[in-house]
């Protein structure tokens, strides 16, 4: 099974560049950047990166403050976008969108466009590699003045020619409601960006119903707390707004007691456009494949279930139609081939 899960086309649709480095890299940045990190050699570092101690959200994300003091120059933005697409394409993916807050790496000067230029700079080397094709969502965070977020917003739109094709809200989600950044995704949204919200994690169905409605959200990251609220799950289904599930982050960050227990579930029981995500390769510890093995195995979805999983990630990608219907019918057409 897991043979046949690694290569099954898949798109990966939440994953944050802060949370998906090498520890070799991390090393590497860290030696010529003067910065000292909890471990010196690679296997210790990736044992120490890895959240299996978190108590809720707040404590998983604390490990990014190690990740985000490495991304502070372009060349580090750029070898860290660049080696993501290489290990998309070693675990089987031809699509992956990128979720990063070009503002974490602010803190010494660089501007915003040039953050998303290196970070596309990267991105188009993996591609002209692999054939992998890679996008940008770029991210505000809840605890942000709002203000920031617009600007993020306006960054966004105008560097649309750099591969950025979504706009995210990310960060702790308890008493921090997506619709005080309202005007931010108002901007998105008329500039023509896919809309992805983290919600539902931390929070409550709440936080999934303002992501749609007042942010314009037309998938939910995580979205694991949808069940609260039947009606708002009908919804959800019939709009055909997107799960991305991320079963291994949600029993890290306890938004579920076990994989065995997730939702997910109940979602494509249910009727629900779902696929499967990994969060963070770092500090989750998994790639795609182990996600698709743990829904497998923890939750009894079938290999055509899994596949319809898989085709979801396609269908929803933040990319112009004439390029996602070119790439669905070529995955399609591979996973007829599958044995």
């Amino acid at each position: 099974m897991r043979e046949r899960l690694h290569r099954m086309p898949k798109a990966e649709l939440h994953v944050h560049l802060d949370g998906s480095l090498r520890p070799t890299t991390m090393l590497e940045l860290a030696g010529t950047a003067g910065i000292s990190l909890p471990a010196a050699e690679p296997s210790a570092l990736a044992a120490w990166m890895l959240v299996d101690d978190a108590r809720n959200l707040e404590e998983y994300l604390a490990r990014f403050d190690v990740t985000i003091a490495l991304l502070q120059t372009p060349e580090a933005i750029e070898r860290v976008a660049y080696e993501m697409v290489l290990d998309a394409h070693a675990d089987g993916l031809r699509y992956l969108e990128v979720r990063y807050c070009p503002a974490l790496s602010t803190r010494e000067g660089l501007a915003l466009d040039d953050v998303i230029r290196a970070e596309w700079r990267g991105l188009q080397r993996g591609m002209a590699e692999t054939g992998v094709i890679a996008r940008i969502i770029n991210c505000s965070l809840r605890h942000y003045d709002p203000a920031v977020s617009v600007q993020l917003a306006e960054h966004s739109v105008r560097m649309r020619d750099h591969g950025v094709v979504g706009f995210d809200l990310a960060g702790g989600e308890a008493g921090r409601p997506p619709q005080r950044h309202r005007e931010a995704f108002d901007i998105a949204a008329r500039g023509g960006l896919g809309i992805t919200i983290h919600a539902g994690e931390a929070a409550g169905w709440e936080s999934i119903f303002e992501a749609i409605h007042a942010c314009h959200a037309t998938r939910l990251g995580h979205g694991t707390r949808l069940f609260e609220n039947p009606d708002l799950l009908a919804y959800v289904r019939d709009r055909r707004i997107l799960i991305e599930t991320n079963i291994t982050s949600n029993v890290q960050t306890h938004a579920v007691a076990s994989a065995a227990v997730h939702p997910v579930r109940q979602y494509v029981d249910a009727g629900c456009a779902v696929t499967l995500c990994t969060d963070s390769w770092l500090m989750s510890g998994v790639v795609l494949t182990d996600e698709y093995e743990l829904a497998h195995n923890a939750l009894g979805f079938t290999p055509t279930e899994l596949e319809t999983m898989a085709l979801a990630a396609f269908e929803h990608a933040f990319l112009p139609w004439p390029e996602r219907s070119a790439l669905l019918a070529s995955v399609r057409a591979d996973l007829a081939s599958l044995p």
